[in-house]
């Protein structure tokens, strides 16, 4: 397989209310988004919104589940004054503080909300990791092979 993340796809609750929640956080949907399912460009990688219902049924799940679902998602910025202010409109837009920013122990800037559905976003500044000009995590490269 490739290594590539094409989509992050959201089982949500009500599909309008989320809809509005990411709206308000800057995100645009695109022009095939329709009242079942909406699509927004992020940065590379889409963005979907799809009732919880529909989307377990489509992967042969049981919808029914709650609390941590070890997954986070996260959205990194250039500076640490940058999570203060995400942050802020994050819950402005309707989001839940979950932990607000603080300094990490692996040297950044970190904190944590949660959108109308639960799901879990981390806001980010990582000094290691910086953003290029789109916007996008700079990875150090992988490690030599050795062998």
């Amino acid at each position: 397989m490739e290594p590539r993340l094409s989509f992050v796809t959201l089982g949500v609750a009500d599909m309008v209310r989320s809809r509005a929640f990411y709206e308000r956080l800057g995100f645009k949907a695109s022009s095939v988004s329709e009242e079942a399912v909406a699509f927004f460009d992020a940065g590379g990688v889409v963005l979907a919104l799809f009732g919880r219902e529909a989307l377990a049924a489509d992967a042969g799940l049981d919808a029914v589940g709650s609390g941590f679902r070890g997954v986070t998602l996260a959205h990194n910025v250039s500076s640490e004054a940058e999570v203060g202010r995400v942050l802020a409109e994050a819950v402005a837009a309707g989001a839940r503080l979950l932990r607000p920013a603080e300094k990490a122990f692996w040297g950044g800037i970190t904190s944590y909300f949660a959108d109308p559905d639960g799901h879990v976003w981390e806001v980010a500044y990582n000094p290691f990791f910086p953003l290029d000009a789109t916007g996008r995590v700079q990875l150090p490269p992988p490690a030599p092979e050795t062998g």
